[in-house]
């Protein structure tokens, strides 16, 4: 299980700056890592935020870079943030590793875009929305315990803590028209989904908007979560993430810009295709009467 911080958001920032301030001084990193006895492959890694790196060789990194005080002493507090028990810790045993990752991520990201065609997304699910989603999913892969499928239900409503925190992240979501439609466990189950829907899109920090079936679709992938990070002081932007979920439970990342972009422009399509907020509500107020009335 990750540490908070690592290996997501700040490993990434101080590797990318370590990789930055090193090419800048025209470098290479097998000349770095002769100078410090160190092995290629160790600096190669860190810069690629594949592992840590301890303080105390930080900071012989940064004074063979030769930086000015304050642009170090802010890279070193990168390392020396004290490592937080999040209380993801405590489903540990319940999530795989990559998704246990995403978590960390997901936690410390500044706003979410997400585009579901299939279900609810996590952060938006009701428990019993959720539990009849992964026991679906589990019906279909895998066997688990129903104790192991509560703990996997209890960890998906915390995640969505960081929707009501003090300093909320901001949540653009973007449902296909069927993700309405689709049945799962039962009318009831459907309709108090649909009216969290409705309650939680009522956030200032949280839009729901739907993609109508009668309408073009404009990009043909599945779902994705794309995250994006606050600029750090002294080392500018970050990255931002694609989170693609897989059948097995494995999980697959993407943080090249080039691909990012084409997701965020993925994402503006659907969202000049789909409808307005307050359309989109009355849409999900219509279908929760008439589809899932009891």
């Amino acid at each position: 299980m990750p540490e908070l911080g690592s290996p997501s958001v700040s490993r990434r920032r101080l590797a990318a700056e370590l990789r930055r301030l090193r090419e800048e001084r025209n470098l290479t990193g097998e000349d770095v890592a002769e100078s410090l006895g160190w092995s290629a492959s160790k600096l190669s890694r860190i810069e690629l935020a594949r592992t840590g790196i301890k303080a105390v060789d930080l900071a012989s990194l940064l004074t063979k870079y030769g930086l000015p005080e304050d642009h170090r002493a802010e890279l070193l507090r990168l390392v020396a943030q004290p490592r937080t028990r999040g209380w993801w810790k405590t489903y540990s045993d319940s999530m795989p590793e990559k998704f246990a990752t995403y978590i960390v991520m997901e936690s410390e990201a500044e706003s979410i875009s997400g585009w579901s065609p299939e279900l609810v997304p996590g952060l938006l699910q009701t428990q019993h929305y959720a539990r009849a989603a992964i026991d679906a999913h589990m019906a279909a892969t895998s066997s688990i315990s129903p104790s192991e499928v509560e703990r996997r239900v209890e960890t998906r409503l915390k995640r969505q803590g960081i929707l009501t925190s003090e300093q909320p992240t901001t949540l653009v979501s973007v449902l296909d028209e069927s993700v309405l439609l689709r049945h799962l466990k039962s009318a009831e189950v459907m309709r108090d989904q649909l009216a969290h829907l409705i309650e939680i899109a009522e956030l200032p920090n949280v839009t729901v908007r739907v993609l109508p079936l009668g309408g073009p679709h404009p990009i043909g992938t599945g779902a994705f979560m794309l995250l994006r990070f606050a600029p750090i002081p002294e080392i500018g932007p970050v990255s931002d993430i694609v989170y693609l979920e897989q059948l097995s439970g494995s999980a697959l990342y993407i943080d090249d810009d080039a691909e990012t972009h084409q997701y965020e422009l993925g994402f503006g399509r659907l969202v000049a295709e789909s409808l307005e907020p307050d359309e989109s509500r009355d849409l999900i107020t219509r279908m929760r009467c008439d589809r899932w009335s009891l």
